[in-house]
């Protein structure tokens, strides 16, 4: 049983133009245990996504069509009250940059032990004891003494894990990482990608990683979203869309990968790009393929009518008027 199903999701933003879809018609399901990870150019919807599920979308946002079904709720109708009761509690996130998402003013400690005397209505002596073992299961050295550290005081990496710290406080069915690694280096996203691969693995929490990492995605991943323009361009199993992708859109993404050479002495090779960029807001509700402008297979049908999601041999699912053909 899923824990959790959106279902033809459709979300708007009111402009002075109109209301524009952000995310138009996704479908998805997350088992327990398993982790979704969503890729994607910058502006395709995955964040937004992401905020749908958490309640948590701008004043401008809303849902105007579709479901988001968690352990039994229906996300999009519930009141606020039971809406705050799950978020945090049920449901966590862990955002892109710790320094702007931490309180600069309370301790580490002080701001886990919020969620937990929230939550889990701890007094103020058990929940900071907590917070050392939460600090402690982050893999942070000298835990006891660091709990009473402000964010400052923190390596970018260590503020990052005191993210997943509190995000783990509650013992949350699923969490949401929102490209947890943005301005760390290489080093330290590796670290925190084993760091949040091991606690799902242990805790048994469902994860949904939005990336632009493919090597995170190949890692981690059970399912895979590819989402263009605020659609689902390819949906399914991180092997086959990996080993075999069907969406021209996905193939570009995995082609404009670097790979290290077993020969340093052998030729480079230029990296592909795929041309042209995502197209603007206003363009997103169009009844037609958004990725035609940029795509090498582009026919007269693209450009008419937006194509279904297909299957494929492989398991998984290409909105693409190609596999109509195969």
């Amino acid at each position: 049983m899923s824990l959790l199903t959106v279902e033809n999701l459709r979300i708007e933003l009111a402009l002075r133009s109109g209301p524009a879809p952000v995310i138009d018609d996704l479908s998805l399901s997350l088992e327990a245990g398993k982790t979704l990870s969503f890729v994607g150019e910058s502006g395709c919807g995955k964040s937004m996504t992401a905020l749908a599920i958490m309640g948590l979308l701008p004043d401008v946002g809303r849902v105007a069509h579709g479901s988001i079904r968690f352990d039994g709720d229906e996300l999009t109708t519930l009141p606020d009250a039971r809406l705050r009761e799950i978020r945090g509690n049920d449901i966590s996130m862990i955002f892109q940059e710790p320094m702007t998402s931490l309180n600069p003013v309370y301790t580490v400690g002080e701001q886990i032990a919020e969620v937990l005397r929230r939550h889990k209505s701890m007094s103020q002596r058990d929940a900071l004891a907590r917070a050392v073992d939460l600090l402690d299961s982050v893999r942070i050295p000298n835990a006891k003494s660091r709990v009473s550290a402000y964010p400052h005081e923190m390596s970018g990496g260590q503020r990052q894990r005191v993210m997943i710290a509190m995000a783990l406080s509650c013992a949350p069915k699923l969490i949401i990482a929102d490209e947890p690694t943005t301005a760390l280096d290489v080093t330290v996203q590796a670290q925190i990608f084993e760091l949040l691969r091991d606690l799902a693995r242990d805790t048994g929490t469902a994860l949904i990683l939005i990336t632009h990492d493919m090597g995170a995605v190949a890692e981690m991943a059970d399912d895979v979203v590819v989402m263009y323009a605020g659609r689902a361009a390819e949906v399914g199993p991180v092997h086959a869309i990996l080993k075999d992708p069907r969406h021209p859109y996905t193939q570009g993404l995995i082609s404009c990968v670097p790979h290290l050479k077993a020969d340093p002495t052998a030729a480079r090779e230029e990296l592909t790009e795929i041309p042209g960029i995502v197209p603007p807001l206003s363009a997103f509700g169009t009844d037609s393929c958004l990725f035609a402008s940029r795509c090498a297979h582009v026919h007269d049908r693209c450009l008419e009518r937006r194509p279904p999601a297909f299957p494929c041999p492989a398991g998984q699912a290409a909105s693409c008027w190609l596999k109509e053909d195969t």
